[in-house]
Formats: structure tokens, sequence, C-alpha cells
């Protein structure tokens, strides 16, 4: 899916959810408005054939039981005028008819109960009529029934004006989805015009880019952005360190295995010839140790530490195993390397490898800087679990202790060669373990640097 259907995708989605609930409301409320209306409407004309069937009801009078009624011709003029609807009325006692007309019906369908009477929906020569009827009596059981009704045609128009009404509404719901279309729109665009903004700042430079103009929900996305881009710049400003390192100290040796090829095509005999070459064997191996020790470094990047290994690893055999590569290095010094350990294991999630390559540079050193005879031990603690190499050697003098862990830092009196990347890279497999390390004077009168691991790296849980 690119980008342009993303977005479009939001867009539709934004559009619907906010239609759909409206296009509901607005059915909802139409309907229930258009049967209140319709009910209304009902009520008001049963109401006005109701009051004049209460008229008529009021000139019954009843003599020794029997129901007359007095109706001049005005009021019956009155009565049966309608300038709309064909008007029906009657007065009935039993199956006597006082007045108006016979056969009025007496029970229909969609019958409504009124306080003094009922209506209900019937026929009357294959028209509808509306009719209502009203109960009179004298007090002693005696009892007449009035009857109205009307033909419908003013209900109907009536219920035709209430449906012209949702025209209107339609035309609301139109404008209203128009309105949420152009919302939309204008809403989305500011954040195309962001993203073209930005992707036109990071192409020409990393700075971070300013936010202050920004809707405060587009806040934590531009915190987030710059947050990505200072890790960028640290990336590259660590590559850049990197490789102005390395070509750095670089130059020097391939300079020297220049010169010393130089001196063995001039040695006078084949003695001197080989012993050249015996300097150049030595100095290709430091060299070596050299390229060894940057391309690991070059596999120490912070950002990469979700992609590493880390498995549940026992300590003391790991240690085991690095120390025995150094046995013989130890023996042919004189240094008696030993390694003090708990009866149980010592155990810790980190990436094998990269560990084996902290603690074979903490051997190095202290086997590097201890003088023959001297003793080397790697110990360890259980809780929280950690690895330490403590030596007698020469130690490092305080004002030079805070520069230690840094790439190409050699102490000013060390002995020998070195390149100074030893503690640099103890220092970053540590932080990539979420470990630390920490430099202490040990109890055998140099130094010790003690590896501490903490919790589990994100990627290992």
């Amino acid at each position: 899916m690119t980008e342009a259907q993303r977005v479009h995708w939001l867009g539709r989605e934004l559009q619907l959810r906010l239609m759909l609930p409206l296009l509901a409301i607005v059915i909802a409320t139409a309907a229930l408005g258009a049967y209140t209306a319709n009910r209304l409407t009902h009520q008001v004309f049963d109401r006005w054939l109701l009051d004049a069937a209460y008229s008529l009801a009021q000139l019954v009078r009843f003599d020794h039981g029997q129901a007359q009624i007095d109706l001049p011709p005005a009021a019956a003029t009155v009565l049966a005028y309608d300038d709309t609807d064909q008007t029906y009325y009657s007065v009935v006692q039993g199956p006597r008819l006082l007045v108006g007309q016979a056969g009025l019906p007496v029970q229909g369908r969609d019958e409504t109960h009124y306080p003094r009477g009922r209506a209900f929906d019937a026929r009357i020569g294959g028209q509808a009529v509306r009719v209502v009827t009203v109960d009179v009596d004298d007090g002693t059981g005696h009892m007449a029934t009035v009857s109205m009704a009307e033909t419908t045609l003013k209900r109907e128009r009536a219920e035709q004006d209430l449906r012209g009404i949702l025209w209107p509404v339609a035309a609301l719901v139109l404008t209203a989805f128009a309105a949420i279309l152009w919302v939309v729109r204008r809403t989305l665009q500011p954040l195309a015009a962001i993203a073209t903004r930005w992707n036109q700042r990071t192409q020409a430079s990393l700075q971070p880019l300013a936010a202050d103009d920004l809707p405060r929900e587009l806040l934590p996305f531009a915190q987030a952005l710059n947050a990505l881009l200072a890790r960028i710049r640290a990336m590259l400003e660590r590559e850049r360190a990197f490789a102005a390192n390395a070509a750095h100290q670089l130059r020097t040796p391939l300079a020297g295995l220049q010169l010393g090829l130089a001196r063995a095509a001039e040695a006078p005999d084949l003695a001197s010839a080989r012993q050249v070459l015996r300097e150049l064997s030595d100095a290709t191996q430091r060299h070596a140790r050299l390229v060894q020790q940057m391309l690991v470094l070059s596999r120490l990047d912070p950002e990469m530490r979700g992609d590493r290994d880390f498995q549940p690893t026992d300590l003391v055999a790991l240690a085991q195993g690095v120390g025995a590569a150094y046995a013989d290095a130890a023996i042919a010094k004189g240094i008696r390397l030993e390694l003090v350990a708990p009866p149980q294991p010592v155990q810790a999630t980190v990436q094998p490898e990269l560990l084996a390559e902290a603690l074979g540079n903490l051997l190095d050193n202290a086997l590097r800087y201890t003088p023959a005879g001297g003793r080397v031990r790697v110990e360890f603690e259980l809780q929280p679990p950690a690895i330490s190499v403590a030596d007698s050697g020469i130690g490092t003098p305080p004002a030079e202790r805070a520069a230690i862990f840094e790439r190409f830092v050699r102490g000013k009196g060390a002995p020998g060669e070195g390149s100074g990347l030893g503690l640099a890279i103890v220092r970053d497999i540590a932080t990539l373990h979420g470990a630390t390390v920490t430099r202490d004077d040990g109890a055998l009168g140099g130094s010790r640097y003690t590896l501490r691991f903490g919790a589990a790296p994100a990627s290992a849980a």
C-alpha cells in the first residue's frame, strides 16, 4: 500500500465515522418526528370531531327513559358543513334512529380511546372515514349513542404536508455530508503540507524540526520524529568518528610495514633480512589484532541492539572457555591465572560471542600489564550477576582513570604496544547488554574491572 493510498484511506475512514452516526441520528429523528407529528395530527382531527359529537350530545334529553333530541335546522347545517370532507352524524338509542344518517359504523380499525369517547377508521359508501362515538345516559341506565364521521381528505393532505418536510431534512443531510467532506479534506491538507515540509527539510538537514506551529495532536509525532533524527545524527557522527580514527590508526602501521619491507629488501645478508621479517611478523600480528578490534567496534552500534540474539548464559562456563584461550599466554609469562567461581551457575541474559570478546579484552589487558610471576583472577557475583577480572599489575594512575574507556586512549606509562581499543570495546559491549563496567583497586594490588548485569535487554524478554 502506497503512502497516497494510506492518506486516502484515512480520509475515507474519517468521513464514514462522521457521516454514518449523523445519518443514523437524522433518520431516527426524522422517523420519530414523522411518527409524532402524524399522531398529533390525528389526535387534533379526532378531538375536533369529538367536539362536534360532544356538542350534539348536549342536545339529547331523556323522557321516562326515552332519548329525544331537538336539532334546529341551523345546527344540522353547521354539523354537516365542511369545505373539504363529507360529514355524517347520527343519534341512536338501541335500534331507534333519532336524527342523522342511519347505518353509521359502530366498529372499525385503528381504534383510539379518549376520556369521553372513542375513534376508529371505517368505510362508508366505499370511502374511508374516521368515526367517533360518544355515549349519553340519563343516570338511570338509559343510554343513547352519538356518532360523527368524516372522510379523511384533510388528514391525507396533512400527512402529505408532513412528508414534504422530509425534503428540507434531506437537503440538510446532504449539506452536512458536504460539510464533513470539506472539513475532513481541510483537516488532512495541513498534514500533507507538514509532511512535504518535513521531507524537504530532512533531505537537506537532519536538524530538529520546528514544532511551534503544529496542532497539539501532532506534537507527539513531531517529538518522535525529532528523536529519530537525533539518533540518526548520532549514528552518522559515530560512523564519521570511527572512519576518521580507523584511517588514522591504520596509516601508521601501513607505513611501518612499507618501511620494514624496504629494510628487508636492502638487508646486507640473509640473517639481517630474517630479523626484519620477524619484526614484520610481530607487527603484522599486532595490526591484525587492531583490525579485529576495529571490526568488533564497527558492529557495536547501539541502534542495532534489537537485532542481537540475547540468550540465558552461564557466566562461569563462558569464562572457563575464554580463560582456556589465554592459558598459554599466562604460562609463557609465568602469571598465575585463577578462576574463583561459586558452586552454582551464574546466569545472565547475554550475547555470548560479544561477552566473550569483552572478557577476552579484559584478560588480555590484565596479562599484558601484569609483570611476570603475578596473578590474574576471574571472580563472580550472583545478585545481580557480575563477572570481574582483577590483576596484580601496575594499575592505573588516578589522573588517567576517567579516560581509560575512551577509544584509542592508552596510559602514558603503559608498557608494550596496544591500540587503546580494548576497554572501549568492553564499555560498548556492556552498554549493548544494559550492563555497567567499572574499575576499582582490586585485592591483588592492581586493577579490577567488573561487568555487572541488570535487567535483561528488551529483545531477550
